[in-house]
């Protein structure tokens, strides 16, 4: 129940940052437009007066808002962050303890399966949080979370995770029928590598993944909310 709950919470802080994602959205465009101000330009002239060309009033209270929706969308993505981190850890627990594994050893073998987890990252590329550039942060919003994840399953053996966020799957970005197109994507690139980028603890994650059939159900063996196993 707990786990349900902290789940449902999740999604509706996602759901909360969405929002505040399609706002700062939109102030950026306005802001980046031509002949716009831009996100820090000056708003005087090269003689020191305010320039005639945009209403410095409305510029000002754009960019403080902006700012403002910066730090919330920071501090949500914090709270997120942690309640994957939850997820993740009480379904390894609770994997652990199915196995007959008793609480002395739990420790030691969490950590092996970090550190195997750590050895598996290591042909991926990964890059700084999107938040050092406004533009390139907004673009890279994540449209979903891998919900549930399969042991052995291709996505697992690809590298994804659970609790990942999925930015771009292949040509397949934020938008309406997700579930039907990621669906046709994997069928359409089956048995061949897709370029996936995720978003992991703050951090663009690119990897490649082979949409292949194995012993379960879907050609990865992952769900993401609302839609079948992949």
């Amino acid at each position: 129940m707990v786990g349900a709950n902290l789940k449902s919470e999740t999604m509706k802080l996602m759901e909360k940052r969405s929002g505040m994602e399609a706002e700062m959205n939109a102030i950026i465009e306005q802001l980046c437009q031509p002949g716009g101000p831009g996100l820090s330009a000056n708003l005087v002239d090269s003689q020191g007066f305010p320039r005639a060309d945009i209403d410095i009033p409305v510029v000002r209270a754009q960019r403080h808002r902006l700012a403002e929706l910066k730090n919330d969308h920071e501090e949500i993505t914090g709270k997120i962050n942690f309640n994957i981190q939850v997820l993740h850890s009480s379904r390894l627990t609770s994997t652990l303890k199915d196995s007959g594994i008793d609480g002395g050893s739990m420790n030691q073998n969490a950590s092996v399966v970090s550190a195997s987890a750590s050895a598996s990252l290591q042909n991926l590329v990964l890059r700084d949080s999107p938040s050092a550039n406004d533009v390139d942060m907004i673009s890279s919003i994540p449209f979903a979370m891998v919900d549930e994840i399969a042991d052995a399953s291709p996505a697992v053996e690809d590298g994804l995770q659970l609790g990942d966020q999925i930015v771009k799957f292949g040509n397949v970005k934020a938008g309406d029928n997700l579930p039907q197109r990621l669906a046709s994507e994997a069928q359409v690139n089956q048995g061949h590598p897709l370029p996936v980028i995720i978003m992991r603890q703050g951090a663009l994650i690119n990897l490649m993944v082979s949409p292949r059939t194995w012993q379960g159900r879907g050609l990865l063996g992952y769900v993401i909310p609302s839609s079948s196993p992949r």
